[in-house]
Parts: C-alpha cells; structure tokens; sequence
C-alpha cells in the first residue's frame, strides 16, 4: 500500500471514529436528559432518628446554609403557588395564561432538561416576574446518587436557567419531596448538603394532589390551606395532563382572594417572614458560567435535534422494511407460482448449441471442477467451452488442458481484467448464445439447459442464473448462503416481475450475442461489470429475466476480511454503475422505464435502506439503557421476526431446507454490521471520488460441495473442420466473432 494511500485509508479511519463518537456522545447526552421519571408522590417516608426536630415540626423553607438551621413559614393569608417537574411546552403555557389572567406570580421549580430544550418558556416566565427554582436536571432519586453527580444535577439546572435568564438560581426542591413531616434520614443528609452547596430548600405545606387527576373541584379543595394559615401550595406544569390544574387554578385564585389571601412567590414570601429582610434567592451568572451554560445548553439542543433526526429515519427504515416485505411477498409469490405452473412454456424448446466463457485469473483451486461442470451439461444443443486465461501466474490454463475435455479451448491473454477477458471469450465464441461463468463456480448438469430456455422469447436479451453457496461448513459461508437466498434470489424474483433486472450475476448468467453487441460490450468503467451490463441492456430495451431452474454454486469468501473486501467491491461498483446510468431517470423509452422504476428500486432497497438500518440497532442499545427497555425489545423483535418470516418465504420459494435459520439471531449482531460498514465504506469512497481497485479473493476450491454430482465427460478428439458436442453432434467451425 503506498504512503498515500495508508494516509487516505487512516484519514477515513479517523474521521469514522470521531463520527462514530459524535453519534455516541448525542446519545448518551440525549438519554440523560431524557431520563424518565416518576412522579414526586412515589416517594414514601422512611425512618427519621436523625431529623431534627426543627425541621419535622418546622416550616417548609430550610435554611441549612452557612453551616446553621433555621425554617421559616409564610405569613398568614398568604399563599405561594409552586409548580413541579417543568417547564412543559404544552401546559407551562396554559398554566402562565392563568396566573397572568388574575394578575399572579408564582415559583416554578425547574428540570434542567426541559430547560434546555425549552428556553423560551422559562425566558417568558422570568419576564413575567415568575420566580425559578432548582428541581435537579432529570429529576432521579439524589439519595441514589454519589454526591458529585448530586452537585451536577444542582449545578446543570443552574447552568441551564442562567442561560436564559442571566441569574443562577439558590432555590431548591428536591425531587420526590414533601412537607417537613415528610422529612426521612434519606432526605435530611440531601438538604444539609444541599445548604452547604448554597441552596435554600424549600418543602411544601400543601400538596394539591392535581397528579392523581382527580377533578377540578377536588384539586380546588385539597389545594385551599386550613384556617387563616400561610401556605407553600404544590401544583404541577407537567408529568401528565395539566387541563384540570390549569381549570382548578382558575378558580383557586378568586375563591382565596375572597377569603382575604394574597399570592406572592416564595422569596416575597420569604421576605415577608424576615419582616422585609432581603432573600437571597439568586446570583448573577459571570462569564465562565455564561461559556459553560452555553456548551450546556448546545450540547442537549444538538444531541435532542439528532435523536430527533434519527427517530425520523429509523420511521423511514421501518416504512421501507415493511414496503420491501409486502413487495416481496406479492410479488416474489406471484413469479413462483406463474413459474410452477404447468401451463408455464417460454416457448418452443431451445436447442440452440451454447457457448460459455470463463474469464479466469489464478483460478487453480477450482477451475478443474468449473470446466467438468460445464462440459458435462446435459444441454442438447451442445456446449462450447472458453476458458480466458488473464495473465495468470498460476497454472490456471495448463490444468484446463490437461484435463482433455472436448470442446474446451484455453485462451490466453495479457492481464487486463475481467471485462476484457469476457470480450475476448465473446469475441471468438462460435455460437450466438452465450453463457458469462466466474473460474470458481459448479454448475449442475442441467443448469446451462435451464438457463438458456427463456431465448424461445425473442424479447429476452440476458438471463439470470440461481447462484447458490457450495461450502457452507462455516458460519461466515452460511450468512452468505442466507443472504443469497433472501437478499439476492427473492429480490430476483421481483425484479423479474417489474422487469427492471439490475444485475446479472458474474457466476452464472446467459446472453444473447446481439444484445451484448447493443451495447458495446463488457464495460470496464465500473467494478460491477455485471452490473452495468445488466442496466444498459434494460435501457437499450432487452428483457431481462431470471430462470430460478438454472442452479449454479459458487465458493462464498470464508474469511470476514475476504468478505468485506468482495462486498466492498460489489457496493462501489453498483454505485459506480447507478451513477453512470443516471441519465435513464429523464429518458423516455425503455431506458426511462428503467431509470424511474429500477433505480429507484435499487437505491431505496439496496442503498437507503442497508445504510439507514444500522438504526434500528443503535436505538436498540440506546433504549435498553436509556429508555424503556420493554418497548424497545419489542419492537427489536417485530422487526427480527418480519426478517425470519421473509427468510422462511424465501427459502420455501428457493426449495431450500430451514436448517441452516439457526444462525439467523446471530446474523443480526455480527454480520449485518459487517455489510453496514462495507456500504458506509463504499459510499464514502464514491463521494471522495477515490478510485478502488480489484481485490482477487483467496480460493479453496469448495465451490461444489454442496453441489449435486458432475457426469463424467469422456475425452474424444474433435474431427477436422469442428468441435463435437458432448452428446456427438457436430458442431459448426469455431470462428472468431465480433462482440
């Protein structure tokens, strides 16, 4: 690898773990501060030893600051209403609405997280002379906590507030927090630290108990203090449906008034109980807090904006799934019965004599077994063999000749890739059908029959083969063998019916001489070049169709790093290739029929969809951790049983056994991110415009383990003047053609 090419290679590396971090980061941002939590009446109270009883027969403001003790209650008549757990962006508003409608200001205690998702609440609160106040920044059970998270919890909703408003606030009501008789060893030691940190604590005298939804008139009642006494009254902004808070309010305000109360906030009141001694309530927030607020604030706004943008996608992902499975199952259904119909004919039987080229480059480990395959066709018109050796440095060609078969001929040429190489094979073909085989597959004796039938329409210009996976002892080669029953036959099967066939596979496909003449020949633009040969006959208006009879195995990469190397090069080379028939979108024509319906098809099902699934297991680990994990696995398992359905559908169309399912679970955690990272790759290399070379692949020659057994072929000397078929027939002189 040249220096260059380890910077480029380092440079993607680096950029895709700070990605990967980023995304990381937002997440586990996002679900701090989504964190959910219960309503403040969940709390229950334990034992109270060591509360003092200062407190516990105190009022509901605890100034433990300074080191001292001291409670105070608010005057008589007098009634501070205090709002939990928001701002909300639905209720907050309706809320404000009624106090400043009657001409009242109240004391909201804040979540951080809200906060920073919804400044302008709290912005619209400050300026109406609402008072804020600290309710942690997720609102966790604190006594749970080690003290630094505590004071982060404290020190974020400050941060958060100051941002808005200017003004750090010292008023604090701990989460699931009563009145002083409420008061347990697990909250005291919070309130002492919470004075020690320069917080006043603040309980409540009455709780209106508006989180049960009871009714507006059992709110109005429980809310209304006894006697003539001052009371810190608990009402809620969020957590739940406000409408009867908000209702409740309207008329718990004049019905005090007429009772000769007054509203105030809690540090008026407070002040009030100081006999007009200054509270100190708040602090201006100076510079460094102004920065830190700020990166505060930023981080939960980007990290809530991408979860937000991922929530939109992963809706996308499930959209297209579901699409792609409905489609499948419609239409892969309807190709197999139409198929397996007995009524169903191409046409009349086609003994037409085949020509079949191997493009070979050191191919030793299982180009023997390719070439008996295709010489022991049992296809009646006879099968010529072209074996296109590449420049191989192994002995490619000479095991080829020494196996003596008729009708095979070794050609060799220079290295210059396997498009020229099928050019050449084209080239001195001496039969007009032709059939592209990769050096490393088997085929079944009557594959080549099979294959060629669909020609009876003269319509059809290239047929698809049934490519199947032969070494399937490892696990690896059995992901593959599930995804080229599910991800590549079934979609055949569709593509068939939409007659929009984006690719003709490299191991096993048939081609009409004068098609490939339409369209120039075997491109060497792209890496796909089965690929791009495959859409430029759809827009040159051949019919391309795939003949699931016609069985071919091929030798799937044992290794991950083979694999990701093969399937890297597939991806670019289809993006490369899409991007080179773009112009088919505009057409008119058949090419324009391809453009609107077959890329699409592609893009969305090939492209869009493997790039946007690696969402839905993200949002899994995210909401096993941060969220409810109950729905989240639910929703994992839907979607992994739509996959295992659409995989039993397919290898019932593909007459396969299920045996091979099992290893379907863990396909999702191992291999599926393989492939999301191959494309992730690709796609990044077609934006930058890198150029990817051919990776030759390792071979073990297992092609055809799993295949049915290969006739033996009796070597016999061609006559003069021709070839002789396998089944003795003469064949016509072999005599170069223009391709």
């Amino acid at each position: 690898m040249t220096g260059a090419r380890k910077r480029w290679s380092f440079s993607r590396l680096v950029f895709g773990v700070v990605l990967l971090g980023v995304l990381v980061g937002a997440l586990v941002v996002d679900g701090y501060v989504s964190a959910e939590f219960h309503p403040d009446h969940t709390a229950g109270v334990g034992q109270r030893t060591g509360v003092p009883a200062e407190v516990t027969g105190g009022g509901p403001i605890i100034d433990t600051r300074n080191g001292g003790l001291r409670t105070y209650r608010l005057p008589t008549r007098t009634i501070a209403l205090t709002f939990d757990d928001g701002p909300d962006p639905r209720w907050t508003p309706r809320v404000m609405e009624v106090l400043r409608r009657h001409r009242v200001n109240a004391t909201f205690f804040v979540v951080g997280a809200q906060v920073a998702r919804h400044p302008d609440l709290v912005a619209a609160l400050a300026r109406g002379g609402d008072e804020i106040g600290v309710h942690s920044f997720t609102h966790p059970h604190l006594d749970r906590l080690p003290r630094w998270q505590r004071e982060l919890e404290y020190s974020q909703t400050q941060l958060a507030v100051a941002r808005v408003t200017g003004r750090k606030p010292a008023l604090l009501r701990l989460p699931y927090s009563s009145g002083t008789r409420a008061v347990d060893d697990a909250d005291w030691p919070l309130i002492r630290e919470a004075g020690a940190l320069g917080f006043l604590s603040v309980l409540i005298d009455v709780d209106s108990q508006d989180w049960k939804n009871p009714g507006t008139d059992t709110i109005v009642r429980t809310s209304t203090p006894g006697g003539d006494e001052g009371s810190i009254v608990l009402m809620h902004d969020a957590g739940g449906d406000r409408a009867q808070t908000a209702a409740a309010l309207d008329r718990f305000i004049p019905l005090m008034r007429a009772r000769g109360y007054t509203f105030t906030t809690v540090s008026q009141g407070l002040e009030k109980a100081l006999a007009g001694q200054k509270a100190v309530v708040d602090t201006p927030a100076g510079t460094v807090d102004r920065r830190r607020a700020l990166a505060l604030v930023t981080a939960v706004t980007l990290a809530g904006w991408l979860v937000d943008t991922l929530r939109v996608l992963l809706l996308v992902v499930g959209v297209l799934t579901i699409a792609r499975t409905v489609v499948l199952f419609l239409l892969a259904g309807r190709h197999a019965r139409r198929r397996r119909a007995e009524s169903w004919r191409w046409g009349p039987p086609v003994e037409l004599p085949v020509s079949v080229i191997v493009p070979a480059y050191n191919e030793k480990e299982g180009i023997e077994a390719a070439v008996r395959s295709l010489a022991g066709g049992d296809h009646p018109g006879g099968i010529e063999v072209v074996v296109v050796d590449d420049g191989s440095t192994d002995n490619t060609a000479e095991l080829v000749e020494a196996l003596g078969l008729p009708d095979v001929r070794v050609v060799r040429v220079p290295n210059g890739g396997k498009p020229k190489a099928l050019n050449v094979g084209v080239a001195l073909a001496g039969h007009d059908l032709i059939v592209m085989v990769d050096g490393d597959t088997v085929f079944e004796p009557d594959a080549v029959r099979h294959l060629v039938q669909p020609f009876a329409d003269p319509s059809v210009g290239a047929v698809a083969g049934n490519v199947k996976v032969g070494n399937r002892g490892s696990i690896v080669a059995r992901w593959q063998h599930i995804e080229y029953v599910i991800g590549f036959n079934l979609d055949r099967r569709v593509y068939d019916i939409l007659r929009c066939m984006p690719t003709i596979p490299g191991a096993i496909g048939a081609f009409r001489r004068e098609a490939l003449q339409d369209i120039g020949g075997i491109s060497d633009r792209t890496l796909a070049e089965d690929t791009d040969a495959t859409m430029a006959l759809n827009r040159v208006g051949w019919h391309v169709v795939y003949e699931e009879r016609a069985r071919a195995w091929t030798e799937a990469p044992g290794t991950l790093r083979q694999l990701w190397l093969q399937r890297y090069r597939w991806s670019y080379g289809t993006m490369q290739a899409m991007w080179k028939h773009r112009r088919s979108l505009v057409d008119r024509g058949p090419s324009g029929r391809f453009g609107r319906v077959g890329l699409p098809f592609v893009a969305l099902f090939s492209i869009v969809l493997p790039l946007l699934a690696p969402l839905v297991d993200i949002l899994f680990v995210y909401g096993l951790f941060l969220a409810s994990w109950r729905v989240t696995t639910a929703a994992w398992l839907a979607m992994f049983a739509m996959q295992v359905l659409t995989a039993v559908v397919a290898f019932r169309l593909d007459r396969e056994k299920l045996r091979p399912l099992w290893v379907l679970p863990l396909q999702q955690f191992v291999y599926r991110q393989l492939m999301y990272l191959v494309l992730i790759q690709s796609l990044g290399t077609a934006l930058t415009g890198a150029r990817l070379r051919w990776h030759k692949l390792h071979r073990a020659g297992s092609a055809g383990a799993g295949a049915p057994a290969v006739p033996t072929v009796s070597v016999v000397s061609a006559p003069a003047g021709g070839v002789r078929s396998p089944s003795g027939r003469h064949q016509r002189p072999v005599v170069p053609r223009g391709g």
